[in-house]
């Protein structure tokens, strides 16, 4: 029997559950009363639809072409140099130094100007006085060369145009060091411009000194970053005091601007670089042998024991042959200690506690190892959903769109809500496959909170995979038609709506995690914001949580949202009156 702690316990999640799926708050169909202060899982579809648009497609970030980078670079070249009165390849050099930032170029220009052109290597005066010679000594290889095969930087020091070349092309070579080329003469400081690169470089080197400095205008600004995707060349310009990092790229691609690292809302940078961490760290492997493996008592490796007797001998050369419960020789022991399946001086010497602390360690670490594989194994499992999903959306869109269209009679831009479908799956993986990093690093402790952010994840699961099945098999009856389908209109009805329903849900449950789920307290109660909107309401208290398998009720099992249709209490969608299940989740009416 329930003890009155543990009832408690199981009537506060109820009520805390009630507020986030509370029907004043979650109709999003119709709705007049939506309190703003709660979690509003699925709201007014009239008063509210637009600003949830406006939010999820509010960007906080421009996406730049290899063109709009190379366009943005020249005008702040351009405009440097016209303020300043210089020749572009000083200007250059200025603003790598300042790392692009107009702004500082000129105050620190205006600043003091000597200094600024000492510290970047342009130079007023040359530093070596050409004499009046037919012939120059190069400084390099220390032939005599007519004075038009010498050259020189700012600074005057002679070397001939073969020295030269090589000596830029090397530089190119190293990489993007180049950018910050100085003359040859260990003891100048003068800078080699792009107009030397541009007068002495081959073309392939051209080639690659114009891409380092292209890159550098992105590497070196702090408000632009390249997006991590491999073989990807967009760049992403943030916005600076935005909130939220997720950047979703030209290329599909979506990533954290923080770390980036894959979108990982709702958890921190901080927790997934650690579980990123763990997932590639040794620790693992140590507990893994810890707890399922023991040291041979003469040359100490680890050894597994599957299956079989107590009786082991170790690999060659040790080949020792010992208990596998005590650990001692096998010489020792026969029918008086208990035979091949048992060991009377184990049980002996556990009764005593000399193995109390070796065991003690090893159930840790095997408790420990099976969380740890409990988490690793369902994150791992919707990574692998979310790219089947993705290849499901592309084949979609190459293939069965077009097809879809000509069965159906319609044109494809009435058909996006199957894409936006694939999409939203696509997203919920992501956000599911995360919340397993969170649920891994949930304290312990916090037992209100573990138990009530395990219901909203079987939740968000059992949603998720609705709209999944909706998708992906109620869909592929439709495909293999051949002529136009009395019943599309009802699956486009359908799956729409469970797209706006599953859509509603992850944004609340994001933000709820993001929040620490502070509407739980530490003794298991819901906070005052909720308990107050709880203690008002007139909703009959549920028998049992959804997330055991039990039905829930509310005062009044349907709502009337108009002559026509009814709402369903648990998933929200609005079907025709005479309908006595609801046609999204089978709940009755």
């Amino acid at each position: 029997m329930d003890s009155d702690e543990d009832m408690h316990d199981a009537n506060d999640l109820e009520s805390m559950d009630d507020e986030f799926y509370s029907g004043e708050a979650d109709d999003y169909y119709n709705s007049d009363d939506a309190d703003v202060d709660d979690y509003e899982f699925v709201e007014d579809a009239d008063a509210d639809s637009d600003v949830f648009s406006a939010r999820r497609h509010q960007q906080n970030y421009i996406i730049l072409r290899e063109e709009d980078i190379r366009q943005r670079q020249d005008d702040d070249i351009m405009r440097v140099a016209n303020v300043l009165s210089i020749r572009r390849a000083a200007t250059i050099i200025l603003l790598r130094h300042y790392n692009w930032s107009v702004s500082k170029v000129h105050d620190a220009w205006f600043a003091d100007e000597d200094r600024v052109r000492k510290a970047v290597g342009l130079l007023k005066k040359l530093v070596v006085e050409h004499p009046n010679l037919r012939e120059r000594t190069c400084g390099i290889c220390f032939e005599s060369c007519p004075c038009d095969k010498i050259m020189s930087a700012a600074c005057g020091h002679p070397f001939c145009s073969t020295c030269w070349a090589g000596y830029i092309h090397t530089s190119i070579n190293d990489g993007p060091g180049c950018l910050t080329l100085r003359c040859p003469d260990p003891s100048c400081g003068a800078a080699v411009d792009e107009d030397m690169i541009n007068l002495l470089a081959s073309q392939e080197d051209k080639r690659k000194y114009s891409h380092y400095l292209l890159r550098s205008y992105i590497e070196d600004n702090r408000k632009t970053k390249w997006c991590p995707a491999p073989g990807c060349e967009y760049a992403v310009e943030y916005v600076a005091g935005s909130e939220g990092y997720d950047v979703s790229c030209l290329c599909s691609f979506n990533f954290c601007w923080n770390c980036t690292e894959e979108a990982h809302r709702p958890v921190d940078c901080g927790t997934v670089a650690k579980w990123i961490m763990k997932n590639s760290a040794e620790s693992e492997n140590m507990n893994w042998i810890l707890a399922n493996s023991k040291p041979c008592p003469k040359c100490k490796r680890p050894i597994e024991k599957n299956q079989g007797c107590m009786h082991m001998t170790c690999t060659p050369p040790c080949k020792f042959e010992f208990c596998w419960l005590c650990l001692g020789a096998w010489s020792d022991h026969g029918e008086r200690t208990g035979g091949f399946y048992a060991c009377n001086r184990y049980e002996v010497a556990k009764q005593e506690g000399a193995y109390d602390e070796a065991e003690r360690r090893r159930e840790m670490a095997k408790n420990s190892l099976e969380r740890y594989t409990h988490y690793y194994e369902r994150w791992a499992s919707n990574q692998s959903s979310r790219q089947k999903a993705l290849t499901d959306l592309h084949q979609m869109q190459t293939v069965h769109l077009d097809k879809l269209s000509d069965t159906q009679c319609q044109p494809e831009s009435q058909l996006k809500f199957i894409i936006e479908a694939w999409q939203q799956i696509v997203e919920c993986r992501r956000v599911l496959k995360w919340t397993y990093a969170y649920g891994y690093y949930l304290p312990e402790h916090e037992h209100a909170k573990k138990q009530f952010f395990e219901y909203l994840q079987g939740e968000a699961e059992s949603g998720l995979e609705r709209l999944h099945q909706c998708a992906e098999k109620e869909l592929h009856q439709f495909l293999s038609d051949e002529s136009p389908s009395s019943n599309f209109n009802d699956f486009r009805t359908k799956l729409a709506g469970l797209t706006s329903v599953t859509r509603n849900y992850f944004e609340n449950l994001v933000r709820a995690l993001e929040n620490g789920l502070s509407d739980v307290d530490s003794h298991g109660g819901c906070s005052r914001a909720a308990s107050s909107k709880n203690g008002g309401s007139s909703k009959a208290s549920r028998g049992g949580g959804r997330g055991k398998g039990t039905t829930s009720t509310r005062a009044g099992s349907s709502r009337t949202d108009d002559a026509s249709h009814w709402s369903c209490d648990q998933c929200t969608y609005a079907n025709t009156k005479s309908a006595t299940t609801c046609q999204m989740c089978q709940h009755r009416r």
